[in-house]
């Protein structure tokens, strides 16, 4: 009777707080990011001291500066090729419509449809829906508002890093019982140790990506392709579903842009190759070793955050359930969550 009853407080809990953080998004998203902010910036810092002669001349603090001068430039760059090409990629959309339309005609051809009375039924459909200009011009509003969050979400880190060197105390003062402080610093440092080392290692893994989708796309000709491999790269931290999406969006590019199908095939397969070599050999090392969670739950757990919190939530969904899966194996009536959390069933 007792477990039923824990049971069902759980579950009644469970539903409590997901409601709780499904209608608080906007307050939490931002926070959340900012705690990202802050790992990335200490992960970058803790990576510049293994770098030979520089981590040992350079201080902690100069290389939280430098951690964070790299961030800011990074996010400079991002503004910079957004502000650029937005007049153009506008005033290009009635043309790129066009060019899509007749890519989709090239298609019928091939298939032998096009003098098929479904396909003409289909054909207006299209020309009466698509509307390339509009759809643009909502997708760079949204950019705009993220770029608002950023600035929201950078003043939040820069608290968070400035308020760091008293975690420690705070923890100390916590409570009067040495033995609980000490079991929550354990908990707090494996995570700090785990979700850092992934952050740092995610982030230049997609810089990495990002570069080597530029060399591909701009051997090839394709319009904007510095947007495009910084939209990879950001994408990139969305497991499974980011990686389709980076090689989706450029691929349409290609489609709309070239009509030899030769190019296009060159984007898709050099794009679908670097994914595949990156996905394969460098993200399980890092998923692996640094998190320990089991694919299937980052699978679940991307479509749980999603539902809440939209696109933030695919974003921040991995290194949330990492941090769960952390605090479920400290204790006893949570460890079996973490074990199935787990990538191997040791924790």
């Amino acid at each position: 009777m007792d477990r039923l009853q824990g049971l069902v407080h759980g579950i009644v809990l469970m539903l409590i707080t997901g409601w709780v953080l499904y209608i608080g998004k906007d307050v939490f998203v931002p926070v959340f990011f900012g705690l990202v902010v802050v790992y990335v910036i200490v992960g970058l810092a803790e990576a510049m001291h293994g770098i030979p002669y520089l981590g040992r001349v350079l201080p902690l603090q100069a290389r939280y500066a430098l951690s964070v001068l790299v961030i800011t430039l990074s996010l400079l760059v991002v503004v910079y090729l957004f502000i650029i090409n937005k007049d153009r990629l506008l005033a290009l959309a009635p043309q790129y419509q066009q060019s899509l339309l007749a890519a989709i005609q090239r298609l019928a051809v091939f298939l032998r449809i096009e003098t098929e009375p479904t396909w003409t039924t289909l054909r207006q459909e299209l020309f009466a829906q698509i509307n390339i200009q509009r759809l643009l011009g909502s997708m760079l509003a949204s950019v705009s508002s993220i770029i608002v969050s950023v600035i929201v979400v950078f003043l939040y880190a820069t608290f968070l890093l400035a308020e760091r060197r008293f975690f420690h105390q705070k923890m100390e003062n916590i409570s009067s019982d040495a033995g609980r402080v000490a079991r929550i610093r354990a908990i707090t440092t494996d995570i700090n140790k785990r979700i850092g080392s992934y952050l740092a290692l995610k982030t230049f893994i997609s810089l990495f990506l990002g570069a080597i989708s530029w060399v591909i796309m701009a051997f090839a000709g394709l319009e904007f392709a510095a947007f495009w491999a910084v939209l990879i790269a950001f994408l990139n931290y969305v497991p499974y579903i980011g990686s389709f999406l980076g090689v989706l969006f450029p691929v349409i590019m290609a489609i709309i842009q070239f009509e030899d199908p030769n190019v296009i095939l060159w984007v898709l397969l050099g794009l679908v190759l670097a994914q595949f070599l990156i996905g394969n050999f460098l993200d399980p090392y890092v998923m692996g070793n640094s998190l320990n969670l089991s694919p299937f739950a980052i699978l679940v757990s991307l479509a749980i955050w999603s539902e809440l919190w939209g696109i933030a939530g695919a974003f921040l969904a991995v290194p949330i359930t990492a941090v769960l899966a952390i605090i479920f194996s400290e204790f006893l009536s949570t460890r079996p969550i973490a074990v199935l959390l787990s990538r191997n069933g040791r924790l």
